[in-house]
C-alpha cells in the first residue's frame, strides 16, 4: 500500500511537471491532456485518474504558488511589539525575493498571466478570486491594525491601501515576467515598496524594525 501511494504521488508529480512545461511553451488553450500525457510518459488514463480535466490540472498548478507569507502576517499583526506596516512590507519584499530565485514559480505565474480565461477556465478564475479575496481580507485587517495604532495615515483607508499594494505588486510582477526581466526585481521592487509604505505611514512615524528576539526566532 505504501509503495502504491508513493507510485501514485510520483505519477501525479510527473503529470504536473509536464503540464507546467507544456502550458508554458504552448499556452493553456493550445495544450491537450493527450499532449500532457505524452510529455509525462504516462497514459491518458493516468492523467484522468489524478485530474478530472484540464481545469483541474491547472488549478493544481495554481495552488502550488502561495501568496506572500500569509501565515506570518496573520500571526504578527496582532502583536503590539511590532510595527504592522513593517510586517507587511517585509513579507511582500521577501515574496519578491522568492519569485526572483524560483524559476518554477516564475513559469507558473507567467502561465497564469498569459492564460485566456474562457468558459473552460472560469473555475480557475473563480479560484483566483477566492484566494485573492482571502488574502486581501487579511491585508485589510493588517492595515486596520496599523490605522488603529497611528501607523497608517488617516488619508488612507485600509481598503485603499490594499488596492494600492495589490496593483503595485501586480504591475511589477507582470512587467518583470512578461517583458524580458529587464530590471532587478528584488532591488527595484523593495525600493518601490519603501516609497509606497513611506506614503502609508502616519506623520512623524518612524519605521520600527523587528525586535532582536524576533530576529533570533526567524533564524531558528
Amino acid at each position: 500500500m505504501r509503495r502504491t501511494k508513493a507510485d501514485a504521488d510520483a505519477t501525479r508529480k510527473k503529470i504536473l511537471n509536464a503540464a507546467e512545461r507544456m502550458f508554458y511553451e504552448k499556452g493553456v488553450s493550445n495544450t491537450t491532456l493527450d499532449q500532457v500525457a505524452s510529455e509525462a510518459g504516462v497514459t491518458r488514463g493516468a492523467v484522468y485518474w489524478h485530474f478530472a480535466n484540464k481545469t483541474d490540472l491547472f488549478l493544481a498548478l495554481y495552488e502550488a504558488v502561495p501568496l506572500p507569507h500569509e501565515d506570518m502576517i496573520a500571526r504578527d499583526i496582532e502583536s503590539e511589539a511590532f510595527d504592522t506596516l513593517v510586517i507587511v512590507e517585509r513579507a511582500t519584499g521577501d515574496w519578491l525575493e522568492t519569485l526572483a530565485r524560483d524559476e518554477q514559480r516564475q513559469r507558473i505565474l507567467s502561465i497564469m498571466l498569459r492564460c485566456d480565461y474562457d468558459h473552460a477556465m472560469s473555475a480557475v478564475l473563480a479560484k483566483q478570486r477566492e484566494i485573492d479575496e482571502r488574502h486581501n481580507a487579511m491585508l485589510e485587517l493588517a492595515f486596520s491594525r496599523a490605522l488603529e495604532r497611528g501607523q497608517l495615515r488617516e488619508r488612507w483607508t485600509p481598503a485603499s491601501a490594499v488596492r494600492a499594494l495589490h496593483w503595485m505588486m501586480m504591475g511589477l510582477c507582470t512587467d518583470w515576467l512578461l517583458f524580458g526581466r529587464s530590471f532587478d526585481l528584488v532591488a527595484e521592487g523593495r525600493d518601490t515598496l519603501r516609497h509606497l509604505f513611506s506614503g502609508f505611514r502616519g506623520e512623524g512615524m518612524i519605521r520600527r524594525p523587528f525586535s532582536t528576539q524576533r530576529s533570533e526566532e526567524d533564524v531558528q
